[in-house]
């Protein structure tokens, strides 16, 4: 059979790698263990080893002198018997954690403070001590910053010293990263919570009440918006929504040093009578149910008052989980339908999102994840790639977005992705849910 039939594995690529290691971080999402599985069995292939590091950068950063990594515990050697069957499965075969080892690195400055940079330092030693010749990072763009800190790291070791090349393959069920179209296992999530959507919606047809349904989604409005078009919400709201009159501001105070800063926030009292609207819209076509969707990262918009005593990640990122949105914004709405309409109307609130994030993955995710594990092996092994994210368009096309397309230079920042307000995706909402007689320029 010549070389070049097409139903021949493309040739071997010479290389001279050893060992490549696999790292997942941040939160799970469906079609993980495709990424994963994909990339060690393209390696394996190559005849390169392949470790599977556990538990997201939390084990390497507890190597030192007297803590070498230890086979089982800190990672796991990965065979083609351990990828059997693995590629549709739930979860993540070698575990997630958020540990961040950059987080002491906010500048290009600091790259050169032997402080800040030890995190780091201790990742490549951990890397280098089971002798790991290439990276592969799959998460969120908070991984993303990592992965570009840590090649930044890379510069600036001794000529002498041995490179570890990174790539990163891109991970959120969030959907809100540049460089890609959509992110594997997004649409998984949002078919699972849609259900959960509709099934609330057959209760409350059935109760005369509502349910105010708080989405992940911390930084742009993709899941919510996914959601609510394939669960047939009532009306969905997104940190992309506050704008014009729905956008106000607050001046603060520091209790420390008594500075006075301005807050851009949410305007309450315009967004709660928009749901309230949409209530009694429906009422008026003889509906009195429905479903209300609100993002999760509407959270970083309320009023310093809802925010007191809320802690923030490794990352920055507000605790939203202790902020409990869904219970203030039902509470609210329920006092804002009755103040209008002098009636009382049920409103339930939840929370939907961690149930989705370990799905059975679709059809496409396990493609789109299984497109991207590949990806990582070829830009590595094939294309001797260093600092790139891996993406795809149209037909699964691989494609290759260096760090620097996607993180600012001088933050060393992402720059999150939001729902274009003008777009034809943000409008096939409004057509279809509860229409409200807004002025044209209102963007809910």
């Amino acid at each position: 059979m010549a070389k070049n039939s097409t139903l021949s594995r493309p040739p071997r690529t010479p290389h001279n790698f050893r060992r490549a290691a696999i790292l997942f971080a941040g939160g799970p999402a469906p079609a993980a263990n495709a990424v994963i599985s994909a990339a060690a069995v393209s390696f394996l292939r190559d005849d390169i080893e392949v470790v599977g590091v556990k538990h997201g950068y939390s084990q390497l950063l507890q190597f030192g002198p007297d803590r070498p990594l230890v086979e089982g515990q800190d990672y796991i050697m990965i065979d083609h018997k351990k990828l059997r069957r693995t590629r549709n499965s739930q979860g993540i075969i070698i575990g997630t954690a958020r540990a961040n080892p950059g987080k002491m690195v906010s500048s290009p400055a600091h790259l050169d403070d032997p402080e800040r940079v030890a995190p780091l330092k201790t990742v490549y030693d951990a890397l280098r001590s089971i002798g790991v010749d290439m990276l592969v990072s799959i998460g969120g763009d908070d991984t993303l910053k990592t992965a570009n800190k840590f090649r930044l790291f890379q510069e600036r070791l001794p000529l002498e010293a041995p490179r570890i090349p990174v790539v990163h393959l891109p991970k959120t069920i969030d959907n809100d990263y540049r460089g890609i179209d959509f992110t594997f296992g997004y649409f998984t999530a949002v078919d699972f919570l849609a259900t959960e959507v509709r099934n609330m919606l057959a209760d409350a047809e059935a109760n005369r009440s509502y349910f105010l349904a708080e989405s992940m989604g911390r930084s742009a409005g993709w899941l919510a918006y996914g959601v609510a078009i394939a669960g047939e919400a009532s009306l969905v709201i997104s940190v992309e929504d506050i704008v014009g009159k729905y956008r106000t501001t607050e001046e603060t105070t520091d209790a420390k040093t008594g500075e006075k800063t301005t807050r851009e926030i949410m305007n309450l009292d315009e967004v709660i009578p928009r749901i309230v609207a949409t209530i009694t819209a429906r009422e008026a076509e003889g509906k009195e149910y429905g479903v209300i969707v609100i993002a999760e990262g509407l959270a970083e918009f309320l009023p310093s008052k809802f925010l007191q005593g809320i802690g923030r990640d490794d990352h920055g990122h507000i605790n939203i989980s202790a902020v409990n949105l869904h219970d203030l914004f039902a509470d609210l709405v329920s006092k804002e339908y009755n103040k209008a309409t002098g009636k009382k109307r049920k409103i339930t609130p939840v929370q939907i999102g961690y149930e989705g994030r370990c799905a059975q993955p679709h059809a496409f995710d396990v493609m789109l994840g299984s497109q991207l594990g590949v990806g990582a092996y070829r830009a590595l092994v094939e294309k001797r790639l260093n600092g790139v994210m891996v993406s795809v368009s149209g037909q699964l096309q691989l494609e290759y977005v260096p760090f620097d397309d996607l993180v600012d230079p001088e933050t060393l920042v992402t720059v999150v992705r939001y729902i274009e307000t003008d777009s034809d995706f943000h409008r096939l909402t409004r057509f279809l849910e509860t229409h409200v007689n807004e002025p044209d320029s209102a963007p809910l």
